[in-house]
């Protein structure tokens, strides 16, 4: 469960093609962000793009950017015309853009899957306090600073800082401004009006699909955007970023300039606190937990669903007492797995059905608890009549499997391959299909060793059975390279 007293550490290994980043609570791995060379996060990013197509049926358009895919861009996401909040006129998207017109986007979600990148003309700029937002006029504070009288602080002296600058324009005060005073404040919002400046001018030179602005690296993002009291010390292991690092700490926030440390020992820094086996354990389907029982994440195209058993768990007391603390034990690995493995949109969780309704009242809440400190937003639904928890966590990044893996090429990503039993009587089908089509001699099959040994053993009879049917001596011949679903039947 959440406890505020929990202090964290943030490791970040850096290599010429690839920099990863680690967020630990108390020693234990809770975040990881990858950044590849080949391919790094777009949010953030803003582009000068090309409408291509406007769909009025969906009220979006389709905006080139110079991506592989066109970007999606919806009419509640287009700034370029600020109506003056009246629900009643929801403006057409026809009405908003044209089909070949230039905007100026931010991407607020990476490409998914099939799915081109989200836009929006609702551009932000983040720094450490402030997120300046040029295309509103409202202000906002985060949620995560719970204290009203601090919220109101805020919010009144972001409002002054407006008005006697006489701008037009809104800002959001960050998490990490909680306790911060005017001054600092201003600075940002002076960086932050600078570098809208800039984005304006490159905007105005530069050519349809062209990056206007592309957000921090992250070893900086880390300090600007997940660095709180709570942290205790960065490690990081290149000095060329211990250098950048400190660099902008000093000019942004030197509170933190004493917890950056340059990591010099020969053992990798992912191997302290066992963070490459954390890693790939995330990467696995079934997740033990310590009382035996275990917890089953299935990720698909529409949800994830995470299934909840006891397994070797028989407790001490009777079953309704084991099935509630093995759903409380699942509640605090759930949340720390759905932060590891980065996984958003719709979430199912099945817990073990219980039928005491202060056990499941009890268990939301932890789960609810668990969650208190992940960085991404979420929402989750009382128990429903089915016994599932629904849940949804905001999506705007590859999971850490989508990141770190691919398909397997034996199953296509199904997760399954058909049996050797299966693949023979495949076999046996072509074989007669081919003895009724053409004219040859003898037939070579051509297949996996577990498929050849089938043949040659339990499927013997049904092999001399089909060679006295058509008449033809059939040949084995094992091929390695082929996966065990995979055959070919040669005419000799």
């Amino acid at each position: 469960m959440a406890d505020e007293s929990q202090k964290e550490e943030i490791l970040i290994n850096v290599t010429p093609s690839e920099v990863r980043a680690a967020l630990l609570e108390n020693g234990v791995l809770q975040e990881v962000y990858v950044d590849r060379a080949a391919f790094r996060g777009l949010i953030s990013n803003i582009y000068k793009g090309r409408v291509m197509r406007v769909l009025p049926g969906m009220q979006a358009a389709f905006i080139d950017i110079g991506l592989e895919r066109t970007a999606f861009l919806h009419a509640s996401d287009i700034a370029k015309v600020r109506v003056a909040d009246d629900p009643e006129h929801a403006p057409n998207i026809r009405e908003l853009v044209r089909e070949g017109d230039e905007v100026m986007v931010q991407v607020v979600k990476d490409p998914l899957g099939n799915k081109g990148a989200r836009l929006t003309t609702y551009i932000t700029l983040p720094s450490r306090h402030l997120v300046l937002l040029p295309c509103s006029n409202t202000v906002g504070v985060s949620a995560r600073i719970e204290d009203e009288q601090e919220r109101d602080r805020l919010r009144l002296m972001v409002e002054e800082l407006l008005a006697e600058q006489e701008l037009d324009c809104g800002a959001i005060v960050r998490t990490a401004a909680e306790g911060a005073d005017k001054d600092a404040l201003a600075a940002d919002l002076r960086y932050s009006l600078k570098l809208w400046s800039v984005v304006k001018g490159r905007c105005s030179e530069r050519s349809v699909k062209s990056l206007i602005h592309e957000d921090l690296s992250l070893p900086l993002r880390v300090l600007r955007d997940m660095v709180t009291g709570d942290v205790e010390r960065i490690l990081v292991d290149s000095e060329d970023d211990f250098t950048a690092m400190q660099q902008f700490a000093t000019t942004f926030l030197p509170e933190a300039g004493p917890a950056i440390e340059f990591y010099k020992r020969r053992r990798p820094i992912f191997d302290l606190h066992g963070i490459e086996d954390e890693i790939r354990r995330s990467l696995e389907r079934n997740i033990p937990l310590k009382s035996g029982g275990y917890l089953i994440f299935d990720q698909t195209e529409a949800m994830t669903t995470v299934d909840v058993n006891t397994g070797g768990y028989v407790g001490h007391r009777n079953l309704e007492e084991t099935i509630y603390r093995t759903n409380l034990e699942a509640a605090v690995a759930i949340a720390r797995q759905l932060r590891l493995r980065n996984l958003g949109g719709i979430i199912i969780i099945d817990f073990i059905d219980m039928e005491e309704a202060d056990h499941r009242d009890n268990v939301l809440h932890v789960l609810e608890q668990s969650l208190a400190r992940d960085h991404a937003r979420h929402q989750i639904t009382p128990v429903s009549p089915l016994g599932l928890v629904e849940m949804t966590r905001k999506r705007t990044r590859e999971s850490l499997q989508h990141v770190l893996c691919e398909d397997c090429p034996a199953c296509s990503g199904r997760g399954f391959v058909m049996t050797a039993e299966t693949v023979c009587f495949g076999i046996f089908r072509e074989i007669i299909r081919q003895s009724r089509q053409f004219e040859f001699d003898e037939v070579m099959v051509l297949a996996h060793q577990d498929v050849i040994e089938l043949l040659l053993d339990e499927q013997a009879a049904s092999l001399a059975e089909l060679e006295e049917q058509t008449g033809k001596s059939i040949r084995l011949q094992t091929e390695s390279l082929y996966l065990q679903d995979q055959f070919d039947v040669v005419l000799m």
